[in-house]
């Protein structure tokens, strides 16, 4: 008996997620920040093609089973691809081809029943970027490395487990089961971090791999949330909160909904820690809901960005199942 499974990570640049002096060619549209990718992949190299992520991690792999039911042999199969850069001046408009360095494979880990295959894929843009550093000419003109690594272990018995154990710090990685269907998302986007460090020894293709800090994805519900949140007749504030800085505090007053735009936000009732959420997540909506008076603290885990806006603005009727749903996630009711 064979079975395959497969495993892809999309990374994509989100809106505002350059900060420094690069991000003068972002707001100038020099060059571009990216829509998200589907929530579903039906045609990898159509969505290359469409200039929809920056580059793919495709993780397949197959194994081999005997009458026995013993694993008999195996192998990957799958690889990396990279999008280009388009450049645009004026009327002017130029695509360079970015440069894809070779998928790092392991050799496939073999277990009681199971095999485990580990790859990384990444590259780094055709548009060289300044970066200070401490020696002469004190600049260096280099753009730094992307990457994701994947793993994924197959079970003699057919079942199949997938991961993300390994990401450069930007940009924003999305990982999508077998069936192409989005399941995670790399919490946190950090551009300076991975500009000042993410080159030579400090890759993949040195001696070092970061690992990925990943969040389960929004419900539907979030997601349309967020789109009204978002787009609405009031424009969202967008505040920066540090590591370890409390969005909002058990008791106090407050009728805001905040949607987490990067980063990682822990919720805390009476001192004790319930869940953790990544990007997309929508909180605070029970103030709202239940007398204006926040019922749990949010604390930002990593450094964070959200947006927010007042709850009244949002649809009634969808933040009562919201709310729902995340009192059966603090009680481990499923």
């Amino acid at each position: 008996m064979r079975y395959e499974s497969s495993v892809t990570s999309l990374s994509w640049i989100p809106s505002e997620a350059v900060t420094g002096s690069t991000r003068v060619a972002f707001d100038a549209g020099f060059t571009h920040y990216d829509d998200p990718p589907p929530a579903q992949i039906d045609d990898l190299e159509a969505l290359r093609s469409a200039d929809r992520f920056r580059f793919a991690n495709a993780l397949r792999a197959w194994i081999e089973v005997d009458d026995a039911g013993q694993i008999s042999g195996s192998g990957y199969s799958g690889g990396g691809l990279i999008g280009d850069t388009t450049i645009r001046l004026g009327g002017l408009r130029h695509v360079f081809q970015n440069a894809l360095l070779p998928d790092l494979r392991r050799e496939p880990e073999l277990g009681d029943g199971w095999v485990r295959f580990t790859q990384t894929v990444g590259g780094r843009t055709s548009l060289p970027a300044p970066r200070p550093v401490r020696h002469r000419p004190y600049v260096q003109w280099q753009a730094p490395l992307v990457w994701t690594t994947l793993s994924l272990t197959l079970h003699a018995d057919g079942r199949a487990e997938s991961a993300m154990t390994g990401a450069s710090r930007f940009p924003r990685h999305w990982l999508y089961d077998a069936a192409g269907r989005l399941t995670h998302k790399s919490g946190l986007t950090d551009y300076s971090n991975w500009m000042a460090k993410s080159f030579g020894p400090h890759t993949p293709w040195g001696d070092q791999d970061s690992e990925a800090l990943v969040t389960a994805v929004e419900t539907a519900l979030e997601h349309s949330l967020s789109v009204q949140l978002m787009h609405g007749s009031a424009r969202p504030r967008i505040d920066q909160v540090a590591a370890g800085s409390a969005l909002v505090s058990q008791g106090d007053s407050g009728s805001e909904i905040y949607l987490v735009l990067d980063g990682v936000v822990r919720v805390e009732h009476d001192g004790e820690w319930f869940a953790e959420y990544g990007p997309g997540a929508l909180l605070g909506e029970r103030a709202h809901l239940e007398g204006g008076v926040r019922t749990s603290t949010l604390v930002a885990v990593t450094p964070c960005r959200v947006a927010s806006v007042e709850a009244a603005q949002l649809d009634q009727q969808a933040l009562v199942e919201l709310s729902a749903g995340h009192r059966r996630e603090e009680t481990g009711q499923h």
